[in-house]
């Protein structure tokens, strides 16, 4: 029996390697940053090369632009599903959603690394409008009060921060660092241990 064997990526449709790019692109975004990451770095990953990464996404700057906007519409789509469900305990339960999403590897991280690029034209424009776009979905649809929206993005921003100084590494050897931990995250600790191991090992 005569088998052929191809690249896997060759066999793809070309939007199902539009979204393996973006996909590795996150990873790679939320690892090294908007300046440190190459597309040489996002192609590797990916499986595909340098120029077919440029040709479908032109500049790296468009790239990142479309990580950021599938990750807004990840965390977006999600809290709609949750608030399909009910409306009760939504803190929590958005909370929680939240906190699963680090398994989308790099999506937090890189949308955390685009709101500190508020004073590039492009970039920060389009991080400002998505965080705007996570804030009235949080006010309008989820019918959260200001203060409470508030109180919202500041538990999403304090765990970003975790994952982002990779607290976890220290949660065996610092007792603050571990009541920290064990205060920001009391039923999803495991999970952010689980995920910071497979950080410090790059997998």
């Amino acid at each position: 029996m005569h088998h052929e064997f191809h690249h896997p990526v060759s066999r793809m449709k070309s939007e199902d390697r539009r979204e393996l790019i973006l996909e590795s692109a996150t990873g790679v975004f939320g690892q090294f940053g908007y300046y440190g990451a190459t597309t040489d770095q996002i192609a590797k990953a990916a499986g595909v090369s340098q120029p077919y990464v440029v040709r479908m996404f032109g500049t790296k700057e468009r790239l990142f632009i479309e990580v950021i906007e599938r990750a807004l519409a990840f965390i977006l789509m999600t809290f709609r599903a949750v608030l399909a469900e009910g409306h009760h305990d939504l803190q929590h339960r958005f909370g929680s959603a939240y906190v699963e999403m680090l398994r989308q590897r790099g999506l937090l991280l890189s949308l955390m690394h685009s709101f500190v690029l508020g004073g590039d034209p492009v970039v920060g424009a389009r991080a400002r409008e998505g965080f705007l776009e996570v804030y009235a979905f949080l006010r309008h649809e989820a019918g959260f009060g200001p203060e409470e929206a508030q109180q919202f993005l500041e538990g999403g921003m304090l765990l970003n921060t975790l994952v982002g100084l990779r607290m976890s590494e220290e949660f065996e050897t610092s007792p603050l660092a571990n009541e920290l931990l064990c205060t920001a995250l009391p039923h999803k600790l495991d999970l952010l241990l689980e995920l910071g191991e497979a950080q410090r090992l790059g997998t």
